[in-house]
């Protein structure tokens, strides 16, 4: 109904996830992943510039899709358009030889009408509970929706995982909760 770019399926293997604003400083490329799961405006050249990253981009394992922001408050047409530009820079990306894995998100039960639009059936997706504590009610009823609609093959989620989420999930900690954990000599 919206047009929105198709996202092809990736097969996964085990990676190490750093953020896309620390993607050009990153020397050794191969055997990591690149996230979204930041601030927008860390990552909104890439929908300004695709070219500027795509031959970066290629040297990493996996790429996730874009997490552009779906919030409950945001007006429906902001949530697709979002939706909309995450499947753009993917799909690019995509035909350019980066290795994408869709980063699946919603925000209310009415946005399951469009919010699994475009992506793969039966393949590897990604997911993030961050910042959904407020509404955890939606989130898990999104999940639950995504695994009935795409039949994920593999779980990408990074943060917590909530009890409820089943299925052959991948944990990826939180940056925040890996602060969290670190500890000092003594002090």
């Amino acid at each position: 109904m919206y047009d929105i770019p198709v996202i092809e399926p990736e097969e996964y293997h085990h990676v190490e996830w750093i953020g896309f604003n620390s993607a050009r400083t990153t020397q050794k490329r191969k055997g990591k992943g690149i996230h979204f799961f930041l601030d927008d405006y860390q990552f909104m050249r890439i929908w300004k510039y695709p070219n500027q990253y795509v031959e970066m981009l290629k040297r990493f394992d996996f790429v996730m899709s874009p997490d552009f922001s779906t919030y409950t408050d945001f007006p429906n047409v902001l949530n697709i358009y979002n939706h909309f530009r995450k499947h753009w820079v993917a799909a690019y990306l995509q035909a350019h030889g980066v290795h994408v894995i869709p980063t699946i998100s919603w925000s209310t039960p009415d946005s399951f009408d469009w919010c699994f639009d475009g992506e793969p059936h039966e393949s590897t997706v990604a997911v993030s509970s961050v910042g959904c504590a407020d509404v955890l009610d939606d989130f898990i009823a999104g999940y639950y929706k995504m695994v009935e609609r795409l039949n994920p093959s593999t779980i990408i989620f990074y943060g917590k995982v909530p009890e409820q989420c089943k299925g052959n999930i991948v944990h990826v900690k939180a940056f925040t909760d890996k602060w969290k954990e670190a500890t000092t000599n003594g002090w």
